[in-house]
């Protein structure tokens, strides 16, 4: 789970101090899913961590900041952060630390499967890479289909979401710079 995601929660929260309370008011999240958030046993939506920006006047990748991560950093499968979209029907895993330069995220998308309910924008450049599968992207009402080995780049302050219109797995790899998904 993502302990430096809690940690970093935790003392974002003490420096404007907060109660876990004043937060959930603030947030719109229960007490408990905090909880869970701060001590590092649940992984929280990207819509749940959108609100918790909001609150602390910060980017999402400021909450994943990490001051210790390294200069070399080998991600492997069961030890990766994991993200879900607030109503996506699938997780996506970072690949990358928290250094706030750079971030990659994998997918495997089921069938029906999307990014967000609605288009949206953020400050950041994005391009999505098929690994396999049909990948529909939106982008500013325009929409691309993406096959495996084909990808898209576009400046992600357009309003846009993925999501998967094909009756097979789509898996994605998606590199986001500056970090603000």
């Amino acid at each position: 789970m993502n302990h430096v995601l809690g940690e970093r929660l935790k003392s974002l929260r003490a420096a404007k101090g907060l109660t876990l309370r004043q937060l959930s008011d603030l947030s719109g999240l229960s007490v408990s899913m905090l909880s869970q958030i701060e001590s590092g046993s649940a992984d929280p939506s990207l819509g749940s961590l959108r609100k918790l920006a909001q609150v602390f006047e910060a980017s999402i990748a400021t909450l994943f900041s990490d001051p210790d991560a390294p200069n070399v950093s080998v991600s492997r499968p069961g030890a990766r952060h994991r993200l879900s979209g607030s109503d996506a029907g699938f997780v996506y895993e970072r690949l990358t630390p928290g250094r706030g330069d750079l971030e990659v995220l994998t997918a495997d998308i089921p069938p029906g499967a999307a990014s967000s309910a609605h288009p949206w924008g953020h400050p950041s450049t994005e391009c999505v890479f098929v690994i396999s599968g049909e990948l529909t992207v939106e982008i500013a009402g325009q929409t691309y289909v993406i096959v495996g080995s084909e990808s898209i780049t576009f400046d992600s302050r357009q309003p846009h979401r993925y999501f998967n219109d094909s009756e097979a797995m789509t898996s994605i790899v998606v590199s986001v710079t500056p970090p603000s998904p």
